[in-house]
């Protein structure tokens, strides 16, 4: 019975020991872990964005420019085909017939010119042995010169004659790719008018059209002192982005600006021009093009475009200060540049930004910043 008692009075002592042991404190979790990074200095330049369409660089409505019968389609549907390159055959038998017409005019036109030549001669002779009268030596003489007008005439004939047989094999004006036949063998073309038989398209280098609004442009020549006229022998660059690419992959230069302000838009018509070996950019595409402003070089602050977050107040950074408290720094962006978004407002040099894990940043709270240099900065994980 004491041996019991002992036994649990010991129990009860170990029980209330540990009873009277210090709780666990709660640690709270560490601040959370961002990517910092200081803003880049970089010289870069003004642009100006716009909206346009591409246009092939040369394109021809090839058509019938003689009357016959189709007798050959000598293509493709869609073909490359190159300059000089036989498209169709128009019926040519008449127009050999009258090609042969018109050299045997000629032939009988210089037989008529001979004899007229020969009688001249004659006559003239003869006239200073007074055995002829003047009279006669004029007449000849007229049949002579009208023998050869007549000459003239016949060959021209044979020259048109020629052409038409020309015309009636329709080539590639250009290297291009062609466009599906617009008729059949077997049709008549030409009769009346001028037939379309086909469309062909250069499209290497290929033509962006985009407009201007006179704003823009009275304050670009204003900035720049470069009249338009002038802006095509710089070769501008412009960089073209199509529908669904990011950035501006295809470079080109300025090469046209209209001579007058459209007054019912008042905006003026441009044009680049761009390399297209590969055919990818078809005619009648919708483009982005950026241009560069000429003389607007200036030193400026750049981030990252992921960096930069938008709400109802406007565009704003995350900066981590020196107690590693994230803020909430209001900026004011200026253009956008190939390393990254201009800044012109809200934050200095060496300011800490946050490019990665902005969604564990909140302003007012501590983090763990990693400082990372630009060029290796991170795209945040969407």
């Amino acid at each position: 019975m004491k041996r019991r008692t002992g036994t649990g009075l010991l129990l009860a002592a170990l029980v209330f020991g540990w009873g009277c042991e210090e709780k666990n404190a709660y640690v709270p979790p560490p601040p959370p872990q961002v990517t910092v990074s200081r803003p880049m200095r970089r010289q870069i330049s003004d642009h100006l964005e716009f909206t346009g369409n591409t246009q092939a660089f040369k394109s021809v409505q090839l058509v019938a420019r003689v009357q016959g019968y189709l007798e050959k389609v000598l293509f493709h549907d869609g073909d490359q085909v190159r300059k000089g390159q036989p498209l169709f055959l128009i019926q040519q038998d008449t127009y050999q017939a009258r090609l042969k017409q018109a050299e045997a005019q000629i032939l009988q036109q210089k037989a008529s010119l001979n004899h007229a030549q020969t009688e001249l001669e004659r006559f003239s002779g003869l006239v200073q042995q007074h055995a002829a009268a003047q009279t006669d030596v004029d007449n000849w003489r007229f049949q002579r010169d009208n023998a050869l007008a007549a000459v003239t005439a016949a060959e021209a004939n044979r020259d048109l004659a020629k052409l038409d047989l020309d015309y009636t094999q329709v080539v590639a004006p250009f290297d291009g790719r062609i466009d599906r036949r617009l008729k059949d063998p077997g049709n008549l073309v030409g009769a009346g008018e001028f037939t379309a038989l086909a469309h062909i398209n250069q499209i290497d280098p290929i033509y962006v059209y985009f407009t201007i609004n006179e704003n823009d442009l009275l304050k670009v020549i204003k900035q720049t002192h470069v009249e338009p006229g002038e802006a095509e022998k710089l070769k501008i660059p412009a960089a073209l982005a199509l529908s669904g690419e990011t950035g501006y992959p295809h470079r080109g230069y300025l090469d046209f600006t209209a001579i007058s302000v459209t007054p019912t838009t008042g905006t003026l018509l441009l044009r680049a021009i761009y390399p297209n070996p590969d055919g990818t950019i078809l005619p009648g595409l919708f483009a982005r093009v950026r241009v560069l402003v000429v003389h607007s070089e200036k030193s400026a602050l750049l981030v990252p475009e992921a960096a930069i977050g938008y709400d109802q107040l406007g565009s704003y950074l995350l900066v981590v200060d020196d107690k590693n408290i994230v803020q909430r720094r209001p900026v004011k962006l200026g253009i956008q540049a190939d390393e990254g978004r201009e800044v012109t407002e809200g934050i200095a040099d060496q300011d800490r930004l946050i490019v990665n894990g902005l969604l564990r940043a909140i302003p007012g709270n501590a983090v763990t910043p990693v400082q990372t240099p630009p060029a290796e900065t991170e795209q945040p994980a969407s």
